[in-house]
């Protein structure tokens, strides 16, 4: 049986009727960049995600940098993150001149651990980075409470967390701002990059509008040093079709989840998703922990399963952040995770034939 980790050509059929008459709409208006389907989905997403407002990027990674530079962070601040995440959270950190300041991750969650944050705070310090890492929202009441202490911004790392909610409060609600990812492989995903910031404060909002389109006011009155982050109109459009779709979705994710946690229950060598009685998460990837990682992916692979591995190696060993001074042993439990997590295919249209086959090849790895 074959089994990939990500079947976009299946979801497509879902929505792919809705689609050219979109496309064709935007075509014949000729307002194909940041034009009216964007003012639309921005108000869709902001809706969703219970903030005031929303404002179109190009990419997730161009909404935290937009952020970022709407806060004024730059050269000789500090930004407090986790260095178990995808690289643009502490890239783009680094493109504004200001350094990336890591704290080590809850190992039962992967997400920053608050208690950790005291004492990486200095007076350099201007905002904190909690990543909502692989679907499941960070412990953002103890990080506020630090955040307000310190006069900090905090901006979510919401990129695989769209529409998981921690407490009843949905991702990007919370912080100053939250940054979601529309990548073609997360739940709500784009026919090309795309990101959104959402946020409860339509000042801040407004700023980052301005710099997404280089800093411009009026025309050619530049404001501000900002960038090119416009989303395009196309892909607002394709977006706000499957918006419709994606509590769908996100439930198929955590039946799923759950059909797993029941297959994989007593299997000794690994450990299953721990996600907070008070989180519901999107399970933008179902991570399991799993003793010889490289060898049990190598024998899914023989039997015809896709798995994946986000992510190999923590930010603080990247080759580009060695003038941070970071060393190993510094983070041990981001690189411990770093050696054993495991993403299973959970896509919601997966069939309970291959979770069973899913769950039966792991099974037979760890008997022998």
């Amino acid at each position: 049986m074959q089994v990939p980790l990500l079947d976009l050509k299946a979801q497509y059929q879902r929505y792919c009727l809705e689609v050219m008459p979109a496309v064709q709409a935007v075509l014949e208006s000729q307002l194909v960049c940041n034009g009216p389907t964007v003012r639309t989905l921005e108000e869709e997403i902001a809706s969703y995600s219970g903030c005031a407002a929303g404002v179109g990027v190009s990419s997730g990674t161009d909404a935290l940098l937009a952020a970022l530079m709407a806060l004024g962070i730059g050269a000789g601040d500090e930004v407090i993150t986790s260095p178990f995440t995808f690289f643009a959270t502490a890239g783009t950190i680094w493109r504004t001149g200001a350094r990336p300041v890591f704290v080590d991750i809850e190992p039962e969650t992967f997400n920053i651990d608050p208690a950790k944050i005291p004492a990486a705070i200095t007076s350099k310090t201007k905002a904190i980075i909690p990543v909502h890492l692989y679907g499941q929202m960070a412990e953002m009441d103890p990080i506020m409470a630090i955040a307000a202490k310190g006069g900090l911004a905090v901006i979510e790392d919401a990129a695989q967390s769209i529409g998981a909610s921690y407490k009843g409060r949905k991702t990007g609600s919370v912080g100053t701002c939250g940054c979601l990812s529309f990548y073609p492989t997360k739940n709500l995903g784009a026919p090309g990059d795309a990101g959104m910031i959402v946020t409860n404060d339509k000042a801040f909002a407004a700023k980052c509008a301005q710099i997404r389109n280089h800093g411009q006011g009026g025309t050619y009155e530049h404001l501000a040093v900002g960038g090119n982050f416009r989303m395009d109109s196309i892909t607002a459009a394709v977006l706000s079709i499957k918006l419709k779709y994606l509590e769908e979705w996100s439930a198929g994710r955590r039946h799923n989840a759950a059909r797993y946690n029941e297959l994989l229950a007593g299997v000794g060598g690994i450990k299953t998703p721990v996600i907070r009685p008070y989180n519901v998460s999107i399970f933008n990837q179902y991570i399991i922990r799993a003793k010889n990682r490289d060898a049990l992916k190598a024998h899914l692979q023989a039997k015809g399963v896709a798995s994946g591995v986000y992510y190999p190696l923590s930010l603080h060993q990247q080759p580009c952040f060695a003038s941070l001074g970071y060393k190993p042993g510094d983070f041990p439990h981001s690189e411990q995770a770093a050696q054993e997590v495991l993403a299973l295919p959970i896509y919601p249209e997966i069939t309970d034939a291959q979770l069973q086959y899913v769950a039966a090849t792991i099974k037979e790895f760890y008997a022998k």
